[in-house]
């Protein structure tokens, strides 16, 4: 059995999202003690507990210790299936953090698999809808047939209740293999993550939504207009829409993201460069501030000159293993990517080369 320490570098539940998806795929069981130890409420969530659920579900997992605020988790994963499945985290808990666990198992499944997830949409320390289905799924569409990602309800902080639907068909099937090792040495055969170069900028993008009562203090629009005053010496070509939506709770926010090509207009659906910013509203923070914010996220990335940002950087880790060799190179390597390298390491043994100086993360 594999252990982990959860206090091991940023110590949060990325540990546990990432061990519960590799251990889904590797069949390999694990422990981790120290659940989110230094945190104010330590231990596990329910957005944490979510996962687990699911997977108990998707590959047939059990586990110990899976109770709210237990500080440590005994994981044993399962032959994982396809199928139809609706989650429910039961609070404004992150949507996108939840498929930080599911996301890997599904690209892997012996058929297509269907979730239904209602919870936090764009909530803080997550990542948001938008960025979810605009940055990183591009950066992974070449590792299954398709996939599809529809927000369906906005849910905002603290009620939550918005709700995702993804549907992966996979390209690459477990099942067809006597072992994850024999597996492994197929997928590495296949195609790889190559992100070194920020290339050239075509367009940038964005959606700035709000809930229906702010629309008439044009909340959104103030957002995307504030963001566009700050982004227009960088692009003649800039499309940010604005949205309001029937949500539970009152919020706003935008999100934005840039689209390059390593060749001059000419975009490669299979390389996928593209880099994000994005805010949050809330309570007496003016519409103008919160567009100000997100155009100054994404500047400071652009202005990096490197093609995946510091938030991307972490999610792409377990592919980079799983796709070897790769290697990308970021604006910077923060404490979460480094933790998802220890976790991913602890699972697949050494495998990756970090250059601190010069940015570059490779797996040989």
């Amino acid at each position: 059995m594999i252990q982990l320490d959860g206090n091991y570098g940023s110590g949060g539940g990325q540990i546990i999202r990432t061990a519960l998806a590799l251990s889904a795929i590797t069949q390999k069981p694990f422990e981790v003690i120290n659940i989110r130890k230094g945190r104010p409420n330590p231990g596990l969530k329910s957005q944490h507990l979510t996962c687990i659920k699911a997977l108990e579900q998707i590959c047939h997992a059990c586990a110990e210790g899976a109770e709210l605020g237990s500080q440590t988790l005994k994981f044993y994963p399962g032959k994982i299936k396809g199928g139809k499945y609706n989650i429910d985290i039961g609070t404004a808990g992150s949507i996108t953090l939840v498929m930080q666990s599911l996301l890997i198992p599904c690209f892997f499944a012996p058929k297509q698999i269907t979730l239904n997830i209602h919870g936090g949409t764009n909530t803080a320390w997550a990542m948001p809808a938008e960025y979810f289905q605009e940055i990183l799924i591009p950066h992974l569409m070449k590792f299954c047939e398709k996939i599809e990602v529809k927000l369906l309800k906005r849910g905002y902080y603290p009620k939550g209740n918005g709700e995702m639907e993804i549907k992966i068909k996979p390209k690459y099937k477990l099942n067809k293999n006597p072992n994850f090792e024999s597996f492994w040495e197929e997928l590495q055969k296949n195609k790889h993550i190559d992100s070194t170069e920020q290339g050239h900028l075509i367009q940038i993008k964005g959606v700035s939504h709000s809930s229906k009562e702010l629309e008439e203090k044009q909340v959104a629009e103030r957002q995307a207009k504030a963001s566009m005053q700050m982004l227009s010496k960088y692009s003649d070509s800039i499309h940010i829409r604005k949205e309001y939506c029937n949500t539970e709770s009152i919020g706003t926010g935008i999100t934005l993201w840039t689209i390059y090509s390593k060749q001059k207009d000419d975009i490669d659906p299979e390389n996928q460069i593209r880099i994000g910013g994005d805010a949050l509203g809330e309570k007496g923070k003016p519409a103008e501030t919160i567009g100000e914010e997100a155009a100054k996220m994404l500047i400071a990335e652009m202005q990096s000159k490197t093609p995946v940002d510091k938030h991307l950087a972490d999610n792409l880790i377990p592919f980079m293993a799983l796709f070897k060799p790769s290697a990308i190179k970021t604006s910077k390597i923060t404490k979460h990517t480094l933790t998802n390298i220890y976790v991913v390491e602890e699972f697949l043994g050494k495998l990756f080369s970090v250059n601190e100086e010069e940015k570059m993360i490779k797996t040989e």
